[in-house]
């Protein structure tokens, strides 16, 4: 059964771990992260972006394929399906197809704007036992045809955001969506500390866990991170692993085109990645 990421995410914080949050895109990503969670006892959160969404046929098909998959799978433990950088009706759209958490990204809207819907949101989140998260400041990068270059959100701002009674907030602290430039200057700690300091217990949330450097990710789970978004890294893997299955000639034969056989290594990759993330992370018999 889905639930929302408010508990795991509390006890990451509390415990100075944090829990993967692992985009999916299609059935192959979806199996493969809940196999590597169940195996290594880890709360997982699944994210679905508004495109990867609409890829998979909306969001209903997205919650009929995760709900069939925890009873077939015997999946036991904690796991959320949450929306990633939702717009405001994206967040009613999959309130309503059953999503247990919503990312509202009001980042693009003047501070007023952003408080006012995030306020509503909290409401019905809270009314329907959803968790919330919520966005101050752009994140870097390309995230579904929006590029920002990795700015630092004030941390006064994320204070009156977490005010509104938010369960996790993303803040920008110079990461950045996708692969990192060679010229990238790393995270801003002084940011993430301030923010830390005046948002408490607040699970901090870190977007484009692509990339960053082990240590950086560990320094950033002391200072109050509980939620790392990874995404490109599994497609990247996925990529290379099916590019040599091809390569190899391994689709041509016997039976090497049925797509059970073509995707596997990459299914394989995926899992790879996602155990060794979750190892960083230290999530692994937290659940």
């Amino acid at each position: 059964m889905l639930v929302s990421a408010k508990e795991m995410l509390d006890k990451a914080k509390a415990g100075h771990y944090a829990v993967g949050q692992f985009n999916i895109n299609n059935l192959e990503w979806t199996k493969a992260i809940l196999l590597t969670a169940q195996e290594n006892n880890s709360p997982v959160i699944l994210g679905v972006s508004e495109g990867a969404g609409k890829y998979m046929a909306g969001y209903k098909t997205v919650v009929g394929m995760v709900n069939g998959m925890l009873e077939e799978l015997n999946i036991t433990v904690p796991v959320a399906l949450h929306l990633d950088h939702g717009g405001y009706d994206a967040c009613y759209k999959c309130i309503e197809a059953g999503f247990s958490s919503v990312m509202f990204d009001g980042s693009k809207y003047p501070i007023e704007e952003n408080v006012a819907k995030t306020k509503e949101l909290v409401k019905v989140c809270a009314e329907k036992g959803l968790s919330l998260e919520a966005e101050v400041g752009a994140i870097g990068g390309e995230e579904d045809g929006v590029i920002g270059m990795g700015e630092c959100a004030d941390p006064k701002e994320c204070k009156a955001i977490a005010d509104l009674g938010v369960d996790m907030l993303a803040a920008g602290i110079g990461n950045i969506h996708g692969k990192y430039p060679e010229n990238w200057a790393g995270l801003s700690f002084e940011t993430l500390d301030a923010i830390q300091q005046l948002t408490g217990a607040m699970p901090l949330v870190l977007h484009g866990g692509t990339g960053i450097p082990d240590d950086m990710i560990k320094k950033a789970i002391s200072l109050g991170v509980a939620k790392i978004n990874v995404n490109t890294e599994c497609q990247l893997v996925f990529a290379e692993a099916t590019r040599k299955y091809i390569e190899e000639g391994k689709d041509e034969i016997g039976k090497g085109y049925d797509p059970r056989k073509l995707l596997a290594p990459g299914f394989d990759a995926i899992k790879a990645k996602v155990k060794e993330k979750m190892e960083i992370f230290g999530s692994i018999d937290k659940a």
